[in-house]
């Protein structure tokens, strides 16, 4: 696996397309922007904002915020790439306590979100989501996942691992990879899948990340619990995006190419990943998803 830090990577990027190689930006953050915990600055989503301007990514997974987070990131990413369509989808976090979603101080509903932008304008795009079965019942706030697909590009994906069990975070994972991402490619076609999220788990830690991770994906992380997983494709580039204290977490950029028409399941490689999750039944949900405006 191509593995290389770099200074800078060029910004702008071709999307996967009919005929020869694509290559995608994938842009993951935790901005931490719930008001409740220590972390919060209030300062993050401008942050985050000034990061996608300057590094104009394809995809944007996006951890720990409100639900308006995700609508101005995406008028802020259409704004950064004129043309095509952004399409955009949000999840909250379920509040076990509550049996409602959980939420931000402000009132709106806090989880994840996805943005990704396609060359084609009104390309036809679905939107996946769900809550694991396995949850840490500690920990009030119920972890869930978000995969959206835009025209023909890449099944996108992120989620938000548990941060209290890293075994629950372990079974999370392998739920997603090894049952959920599956069943969202027979139901919604083949293509190439990208990972990105806050996984509560690190390559060499207890439990190691590598272990939930299917052969086949391409993996690289911020040197600590967030991390971009690929299928379909190779990583050839990665770096951290200084955040500036908005958040407890820096950004994570990776360059991942894509082999037009190839099989999500092909040869991608095995590079670090040498263990196979375990395989389990969970709640998929699906509808219709919307452009940004």
């Amino acid at each position: 696996m191509c593995l290389l830090l770099v200074a800078g990577l060029p910004a702008g990027s071709s999307t996967v397309g009919d005929t020869g190689p694509a290559t995608l930006r994938v842009l993951q953050m935790n901005l931490c922007n719930s008001g409740r915990a220590g972390c919060y600055t209030g300062q993050a989503v401008d942050r985050a904002t000034e990061v996608i301007t300057a590094e104009r990514p394809d995809l944007v997974m996006l951890n720990e915020v409100c639900r308006n987070d995700v609508d101005r990131l995406g008028r802020a990413l259409r704004a950064a790439r004129r043309g095509g369509t952004v399409v955009s989808a949000f999840h909250a976090a379920g509040d076990r306590p509550a049996t409602a979603p959980t939420l931000c101080n402000n009132g709106q509903p806090y989880g994840i979100g996805l943005l990704t932008r396609v060359d084609a304008d009104n390309p036809r795009s679905s939107v996946h989501r769900g809550t694991y079965p396995a949850q840490d019942r500690a920990d009030p706030e119920e972890r869930v996942w978000l995969c959206v697909r835009a025209g023909d590009g890449p099944h996108a994906c992120t989620t938000h691992l548990a941060n209290t069990s890293g075994e629950v975070a372990l079974a999370q994972c392998a739920q997603l990879l090894g049952a959920v991402v599956p069943a969202i490619r027979r139901r919604a076609g083949a293509g190439p899948t990208v990972l990105g999220g806050d996984l509560n788990l690190a390559a060499g830690g207890t439990p190691d990340v590598r272990s939930c991770v299917p052969t086949g994906y391409h993996r690289v992380d911020d040197g600590a619990r967030q991390q971009i997983l690929a299928t379909g494709g190779t990583i050839c580039c990665h770096r951290s995006v200084d955040m500036r204290g908005t958040t407890d977490h820096p950004g994570l950029l990776a360059t991942l190419t894509v082999e037009a028409g190839r099989a999500p399941n092909g040869p991608a490689g095995t590079g670090d990943c040498p263990s196979r999750p375990a395989v389990g039944s969970g709640h998929l949900l699906s509808s219709g998803c919307q452009p940004s405006r």
